[in-house]
């Protein structure tokens, strides 16, 4: 559904679809634009210390399979764990995509949980921005740091749901709360999306929109989940418009009324 609902703005430019997917862990490329498809996502975001956009000729490129023309590849830096190696890393993929300024940084701090390092973060974005990228930024779910972040001039701000790829779902939603309330730039859930409930209560805590890879790559049918995805994620978006009704602790508020009931 391509309505003023769901549309996404990052860095001036307008989505139709607040899902962002990734592209790898899948069986093969067919797999993966079937997948893409079945989402509706219009960003997609590659790793490219780990995917072939050009860098290694003669392999099977990716572009191939997502042409830039149809989607807007946003190239990431997974697998950096210092600011330099991801700022060279970025500066390899924008000149791999023709000058290509949106970016998606990550550094992380170790190989075990992945989770990002902050300082390396904080350090290598004031890079990237001063040299021209547009930068959307994976980050702990710290809302100080993530101000940070925004005062830095990262065009979006993506706190981690839980690990990366370990499909737990939001293990702290307050904190993603703080993080909506506090930010005037797009924050996005990244990372630790695993089934459709959990993408529509990112949304329904206000975020701007969700980032995922695993869940759909390991579902046993990738193309089917990434549809339910899709779904979840409108539903989510269009719930937190609506507003929810309040929560009544200890108390029913009957749906029919109780005033002029037969025989009373």
């Amino acid at each position: 559904m391509d309505t003023e609902t769901h549309r996404l703005t990052i860095a001036g430019r307008a989505y139709g679809s607040r899902l962002l997917v990734g592209t790898g862990k899948y069986r093969d490329f067919a797999e993966t634009r079937a997948a893409i498809d079945a989402s509706g996502a219009q960003i997609v975001t590659v790793a490219i210390r780990r995917m072939n956009i050009g860098q290694n000729p003669g392999e099977p490129n990716l572009l191939d399979a997502l042409p830039p023309s149809r989607f807007t590849i946003l190239p990431n830096t997974a697998g950096c764990f210092t600011a330099e190696d991801a700022v060279r890393t970025l500066r390899l993929g924008r000149e791999l995509l023709d000058g290509h300024a949106l970016c998606k940084l990550e550094v992380l701090g170790d190989p075990g949980s992945l989770f990002p390092n902050m300082p390396e973060t904080l350090k290598a974005a004031e890079i990237l921005v001063r040299d021209g990228f547009q930068v959307m930024v994976y980050c702990a779910d710290d809302p100080i740091q993530a101000r940070m972040l925004e005062d830095i001039g990262c065009v979006a701000v993506m706190p981690l749901a839980s690990l990366i790829g370990s499909g737990m779902g939001i293990v702290n939603p307050w904190n993603l709360r703080l993080i909506v309330d506090a930010l005037k730039v797009p924050v996005l859930v990244d990372a630790g999306v695993g089934t459709a409930s959990d993408a529509a209560v990112a949304m329904e805590l206000g975020c701007d929109g969700v980032l995922m890879n695993t869940a759909i790559a390991h579902a046993r049918n990738p193309a089917l989940m990434a549809g339910a995805m899709k779904k979840a994620v409108e539903a989510g978006r269009e719930a937190f418009l609506a507003g929810r009704m309040a929560r009544k602790y200890y108390a029913a508020d009957p749906s029919s009324p109780a005033a002029g009931l037969i025989g009373s």
